[in-house]
């Protein structure tokens, strides 16, 4: 049985604000990759190796793991900028490294860095914890595993008290919300063979995602493929079963999403945070679920199913393209300044107005995500119902907020 402090909430970070948003949330870790040798390297979202100490900085004042992520496969060109990114994330006292390819399970075990198995290396069986054992501590189980075959793996690795370099028995870690990809553990050839840009070297271009039309060779024949994205599954979403989750014996559980929004992570971190005390306390209900479902509608999702974890063979696909959150969030302007004995902010509207009663995020490297309902507006020391396109307002908001944090409307999808 595992206890409350063995388990670890992993978030995904792809800029400050969603490394600040993660914290907000209650993650215990987050990971994150830096430079060309990880497999968000083509996201918009994404840190430079100079980010590097900064990040661990951060995690460490906050009593939060950094981990990072060098999980591409490696060409011989590359074994050098590989062991030179792992010789500098250990002078920053980077926690571990998420890995995939041997070279950087060798190299890393050599400087005595900790190392965590990626899920590309698609660990489904015990013979396999074994072997990786003599590299990683902690191993992402290969996505299309019942919880009965987790359960298994996780007794075992009890049973033979396998170990990893730290002498401490193996962790095993699952990812329990986000994007879900057609292909087994993520290795997916689509992108490359439609545009020459691997999937496994960062690169995705999720052509998975789009609309399809099915031609017939020998009349011309075209059919609309309707309803349906079927290469694009449904978001993973295992809150509803997170306690049976936590009864196989994993201790790392997993968002997905450096891609993904700061309200995204801070909303999808909080719930699952509040699903594990839940569990631990006792008080893990269906009308819990309930509200933590509908919490992690309103953010970015392509509709849920709980994967692979209770015995499905084929994915759930998505009914239509991008995203069906209930929520959306509209640029409005920029805090230009904070009064934190009033605890007042100086709001520039620059794109969207805002008026009482709105709910607002404001979002900053530093500030991370703010969550307010707006109560009062005023406009020149005047209350006023409205603030407007070109105005400066004053809003009250109980949070240290910074200049140039950005403001958003955030409003129920129409």
């Amino acid at each position: 049985m595992n206890s409350y402090a063995e388990i670890e909430l992993m978030s995904p970070v792809g800029s400050f604000e969603t490394l600040m948003a993660a914290i907000q949330g209650g993650a215990k870790s987050v990971y994150f990759g830096v430079g060309k040798l990880n497999m968000r390297s083509a996201s918009t979202l994404n840190f430079n190796l100079d980010d590097l100490q900064t990040l661990v900085d951060i995690c460490n004042n906050n009593n939060v793991k950094a981990y990072l992520t060098v999980n591409t496969i490696i060409y011989d060109e590359e074994i050098a900028q590989m062991q030179e990114i792992l010789d500098f994330a250990k002078k920053t006292g980077i926690h571990a490294i998420i890995a995939t390819d041997f070279a950087v399970l060798h190299y890393a075990k050599k400087i005595g860095i900790e190392t965590h198995a990626s899920t590309q290396l698609n660990i489904s069986n015990i013979e396999a914890v074994k072997h990786l054992a003599q590299y990683c501590d902690v191993m992402v189980l290969a996505r299309e595993l019942s919880l009965e075959k987790i359960k298994h793996i996780a007794n075992e690795i009890e049973k033979q008290k396998i170990t990893g370099p730290s002498g401490n028995l193996v962790r095993l870690e699952v990812f329990v919300h986000g994007a879900l990809c057609m292909s087994i553990s993520g290795k997916c050839y689509l992108s490359l063979h439609h545009h020459n840009k691997s999937a496994n070297r960062g690169e995705c271009l999720q052509n998975c995602r789009r609309a399809y039309t099915v031609t017939e060779r020998e009349t011309g024949y075209q059919l609309d493929i309707e309803n349906e994205y079927i290469m694009s599954p449904k978001d993973l979403c295992t809150i509803h079963i997170l306690d049976k989750i936590l009864n196989t014996g994993v201790k790392v559980l997993k968002i997905e999403g450096r891609a993904r929004s700061p309200e995204y992570v801070k909303t999808v971190t909080r719930c699952y945070k509040e699903a594990i005390d839940a569990y631990f306390n006792n008080t893990f209900t269906n009308e819990k679920i309930k509200i933590w479902i509908n919490e992690l509608k309103k953010v970015y999702n392509r509709g849920f199913w709980e994967g692979y974890y209770l015995g499905s063979l084929l994915g759930e696909w998505s009914e239509k393209y991008g995203s069906s959150a209930t929520k959306e969030k509209i640029y409005a302007g920029k805090v230009t300044n904070y009064f934190k004995q009033i605890n007042v902010a100086e709001i520039l509207i620059e794109a969207q107005n805002l008026k009482e009663n709105d709910e607002i995020l404001i979002i900053g490297p530093t500030t991370g995500v703010v969550e307010h309902k707006i109560q009062e507006i005023r406009v020149n020391d005047i209350k006023v119902n409205e603030a407007y396109k070109g105005t400066k307002c004053s809003i009250f908001i109980p949070h240290i907020l910074r200049r140039n944090d950005k403001v958003y409307l955030y409003k129920d999808k129409d």
